[in-house]
């Protein structure tokens, strides 16, 4: 590992790397609350909606793993502030949309530049800080994720309610210039350089093909409820496997030429990294619809406006943030056991909420679910976290970070395609009930995934 010998990370650079990761996290989530305002300004479509959300998630999943090894091999800071300054950029584009369409490929631009972020600032980290020095780092990187949907839900309810200027939804975009503009001067400034005095090599085919398999079935997922199902969105559906087969013969191809695989496949078919994916990824689909869901429900089903929208979900936000902190606490006294106690949890939240939506109770009604559907999720997905990475073979341990990054937001993506289709295909008997439609498919997943959580799934 290179570092610039200058200049360690100080606590001054550290907050930088924090703010800068800060920005593309609260971005996957601050677009929710104003998906409603979008539509009625852009006049943009439903299926236009869904990939305002799954295009970031598109972009993101398509470019995190490849963002990491050019890290590596031309040096994190270069690579950090290239990712700053495309990602402003982008905002910028998504703040001048005049169109759903404008609106979806910004956003693809945006998630594609947010990917190069991260894995600059974890590498960074490693690298430029005394190896006593990096749980506390980490610790705050993982405080950073929770809070950053704290911040993404309610700032993005303040800011289409305080329609400054009369910009509107716009203001949650143009937010990210003066922030992207201060953190790449304090980038310059403060934050050491550092590349891998060994760095991987690029697979630019793996890449291509995993993109290629999202892209057909987001677009498949996207369009077929929308058009009827006509043939060709069931020719891109069938296309699916034959591109997941194909990524996964060109991957063990890589392996036999002595090179490092976007997706190795030795790391997939650790027992460990498989059962904790195989559960995780259809976890994260589910809430992934969810988030969709709940705010379009909350100001079309209740009436909130986008401010009272984003202050409802504060109790689901904050619980998630303290359950993040308490998993490894409960980790070390119950194991793997905390991930089907947490889907259980969540179970607990989402039937709270059928309850709620099938009783016609009050819009107030909903703060317990909301609760123990943050909490929930924070334990699932922080205690999968840790048994997946844990499996990872040492010799793998960085791929494997990326590996499940990647299967966290290629689910999300997937997700927002998918049960937004099914939201928006039910939304003409009423936003709640279509909101029960989801949360329905939400509580199979979650009673699901804690039965296998008791089967052991994941070793122990």
């Amino acid at each position: 590992m290179i570092v610039d010998e200058q200049r360690r990370l100080g606590g001054a650079g550290l907050a930088v790397l924090l703010l800068a990761v800060l920005l593309p996290m609260m971005d996957s989530f601050i677009v929710n609350i104003a998906l409603p305002t979008i539509a009625e300004d852009l006049g943009a479509s439903g299926s236009d909606l869904e990939l305002v959300v799954a295009g970031y998630g598109l972009g993101f999943t398509a470019f995190l793993v490849l963002g990491g090894r050019l890290g590596d091999a031309h040096g994190r800071r270069r690579v950090l502030l290239t990712g700053l300054v495309v990602f402003t950029a982008a905002s910028l584009l998504c703040a001048l949309a005049a169109s759903g369409p404008w609106l979806v490929a910004a956003r693809v631009l945006q998630g594609a530049s947010a990917a190069l972020i991260p894995p600059q600032v974890l590498g960074t980290i490693q690298a430029a800080l005394p190896e006593n020095r990096r749980p506390r780092a980490m610790s705050r990187y993982a405080a950073v994720s929770g809070l950053a949907a704290i911040l993404g839900l309610v700032l993005g309810g303040v800011l289409v309610h305080a329609d400054l200027w009369g910009t509107s939804w716009r203001l949650i975009f143009l937010v990210n210039l003066p922030l992207g503009i201060a953190a790449v001067l304090l980038v310059l400034l403060l934050v050491p350089d550092t590349r891998s005095t060994n760095p991987v090599g690029i697979d630019l085919r793996g890449t291509a093909l995993l993109t290629a398999t999202i892209v057909l079935l987001l677009v498949a997922l996207n369009r077929g409820p929308v058009l009827g199902w006509p043939w060709w969105t069931l020719l891109l559906l069938a296309l699916v496997p034959v591109a997941a087969i194909t990524l996964w013969r060109t991957e063990n191809r890589v392996v036999r030429a002595g090179r490092v695989p976007l997706l190795p496949p030795s790391v997939l078919t650790t027992p460990g990294v498989r059962g904790g994916l195989l559960l995780l990824a259809p976890f994260l689909a589910a809430w992934a619809g969810y988030l969709f869901a709940l705010p379009l429900t909350l100001q079309h089903g209740f009436g909130l406006d986008p401010l009272l929208a984003g202050l409802a979900v504060v109790p689901m936000s904050a619980a998630f943030l303290v359950g993040s902190f308490a998993v490894p606490g409960l980790r070390g006294r119950l194991g793997d056991r905390v991930l089907g106690a947490g889907a259980l949890v969540q179970a607990t939240g989402v039937a709270w909420l059928l309850a709620v939506l099938l009783a016609g109770a009050p819009v107030w009604a909903v703060a317990p679910g909301l609760v123990l559907v943050g909490l929930g999720q924070a334990l699932v997905v922080g205690s999968s976290q840790i048994s997946v990475l844990s499996a990872v073979p040492t010799a793998y341990a960085g791929v494997g970070g990326g590996v499940l990054v990647t299967t966290q937001q290629g689910a999300m993506a997937i997700g927002v395609a998918g049960l937004g289709s099914v939201y928006l295909g039910f939304a003409g008997a009423g936003r709640e009930s279509a909101f029960a439609v989801v949360l329905g498919v939400q509580l199979v997943v979650a009673l699901a995934v804690a039965a296998a959580g008791r089967r052991a799934v994941l070793p122990r």
